[in-house]
């Protein structure tokens, strides 16, 4: 069983999760994106949250990110005043005398790995996630009764319904989900509230993950449900969730192609001479439909200043989501030394964001800083050899004998044709897990030394930042951005 000294903890108190609304509440006007890998981390999303805005912790890989801070030794004690307040302390305790190095990894030495699921099976990895999703949820509303929000990718599907349930163990007031149809998260939420088994399909499978609560713990915790908010493109996409998750949906975020991370794939094949999807009127959300729906929307991409709030507001929307302002903030996940190195570009004029149809495996446009050292750059990302040992981006697919696998564009060429997969597919793929992993401070160390290069993303308008860098500079906080935006 665990002691206060073994998880380095303090009695500190947060607003319970077991709060209930009659009617859910209003949302601020600014909702701070959910940028992954661990770049809106808890920090960030308690300082935006703390400041009366929603603060957003990305939900996408905890599992592993709580992993390597614990094998960095926990500074600061976080990770270990969470597990304190998990109700079943013992797995609490379990999880951290399994990873926790108290005087941190030695120089060289690589991160643990965790095991990559290759069934639908319940399995300890499940409970696992809880927990990491738990603890990140629960640090962003230490201290504070400010509203906090969690990002999923809708294509990461695996890990999705247990990341749920721990993020409403710590009492998550929204989910946010986009980069795909999340038409079933609604009723989701409702069976977990319910401490009922909850089902998702497996995207291009008849196969249904399930996480049962009652199963994987022995009993049901009381949570309450949160707010369901998807992340959309296309209005017609916004109709068809409203239609068929009657009263389980809460608002839109209306996320446009200047965005940065993952984009909606363009719907015509027409390209830049650079190769970028040109985006065009089919693209084009018709806000006249949604303020139709009488939801709560709020506009993205392109949106992080006052005039863009201001002409959102003009729109009928509730407010703006804002990425990549905060991204680059002192709070947020990236190194330090990664974010002086692009800000000071934006002060040079010379920094470059491209929108790159090829980079992700899961087939959307992703947008990427052209950084010398990163991924970005062709000679970094020749040298290294493709390896996928995180496998959070894998896709699912049926084998010729009727069974489910799972494969990844950016995984070795040779073992993706093993699996179906066809070559044309690999080309220009890059490994979003790792190289995402190291641009927050956790490269993997490969034999040799070889330690994973990192991958900037950001919106388009991280290049036109300089009269606010100018204003700020480049070592700005997340408060700063709101007061930019909000000024009084």
């Amino acid at each position: 069983m665990p002691q206060d000294g073994l998880l380095n903890s303090q009695n500190t108190q947060i607003p319970s999760p077991l709060a209930s609304h009659a009617q859910p509440p209003e949302l601020p006007q600014i909702i701070q994106g959910g940028m992954g890998i661990a770049v809106s981390s808890w920090e960030l999303a308690r300082a935006v949250s703390q400041a009366g805005q929603m603060g957003v912790v990305s939900g996408t890989s905890l599992d592993t990110v709580m992993v390597r801070r614990l094998a960095d030794g926990d500074p600061g004690g976080h990770i270990g005043r969470a597990l304190r307040h998990f109700p079943e302390p013992e797995l609490a305790w379990r999880i951290q005398q399994k990873y926790h190095r108290p005087e941190g990894r030695a120089a060289g030495t690589p991160y643990p790995t965790l095991p990559i699921r290759q069934n639908l099976k319940p399995s300890d990895l499940d409970l696992l996630i809880v927990l990491a999703t738990f603890v990140e949820v629960w640090l962003a509303r230490e201290g504070h009764s400010g509203k906090v929000g969690i990002n999923l990718l809708t294509k990461i599907q695996t890990p999705t319904l247990p990341a749920l349930y721990g993020a409403m163990l710590a009492g998550v007031d929204v989910v946010l989900m986009g980069a795909g149809i999340p038409r079933e998260i609604p009723e989701a939420l409702e069976r977990l509230s319910q401490g009922q088994a909850a089902f998702i399909r497996l995207e291009g499978t008849e196969f249904r993950l399930e996480f049962d609560p009652v199963k994987a713990f022995g009993r049901h915790f009381p949570v309450q449900k949160p707010m369901f908010v998807p992340i959309i493109s296309a209005h017609t996409l916004a109709q068809m969730l409203v239609r068929s998750c009657p009263g389980g949906i809460h608002g839109f975020i209306v996320e446009g192609p200047t965005a940065g991370g993952h984009n909606a794939p363009a719907r015509g094949k027409a390209q830049d001479e650079l190769g970028q999807p040109i985006y065009g009127e089919r693209d084009q959300v018709d806000l006249g439909v949604l303020r139709g729906l009488g939801l709560p929307f709020w506009l993205a991409g392109g949106t992080g200043s006052p005039a863009g709030l201001q002409q959102a507001l003009s729109e009928g929307a509730r407010g703006i989501q804002v990425g990549t302002l905060f991204a680059y903030s002192q709070e947020s996940g990236l190194t330090s030394g990664l974010k002086k190195t692009a800000l000071q570009q934006v002060q040079q004029g010379t920094l470059k964001v491209f929108t790159d149809s090829r980079l992700s495996p899961t087939g959307f446009p992703f947008k990427s800083v052209q950084l010398q050292g990163t991924l970005s750059d062709p000679e970094v990302y020749d040298q290294r050899k493709r390896i996928c040992d995180l496998g959070y981006l894998r896709q699912a697919y049926i084998t010729p004998e009727g069974k489910l696998g799972f494969r990844c564009a950016a995984e070795p060429v040779d073992l993706y044709l093993s699996k179906g997969g066809k070559l044309e597919d690999t080309v220009g793929r890059k490994c979003l897990c790792n190289t995402l992993f190291a641009s927050v401070g956790f490269p993997q160390v490969r034999k040799g030394g070889q330690v994973e290069a990192p991958l900037l993303t950001a919106g388009d308008d991280l290049a036109h930042l300089r009269p606010f860098l100018d204003r700020y500079g480049v070592n700005y906080s997340a408060r700063d951005v709101l007061n930019y935006l909000l000024p009084d």
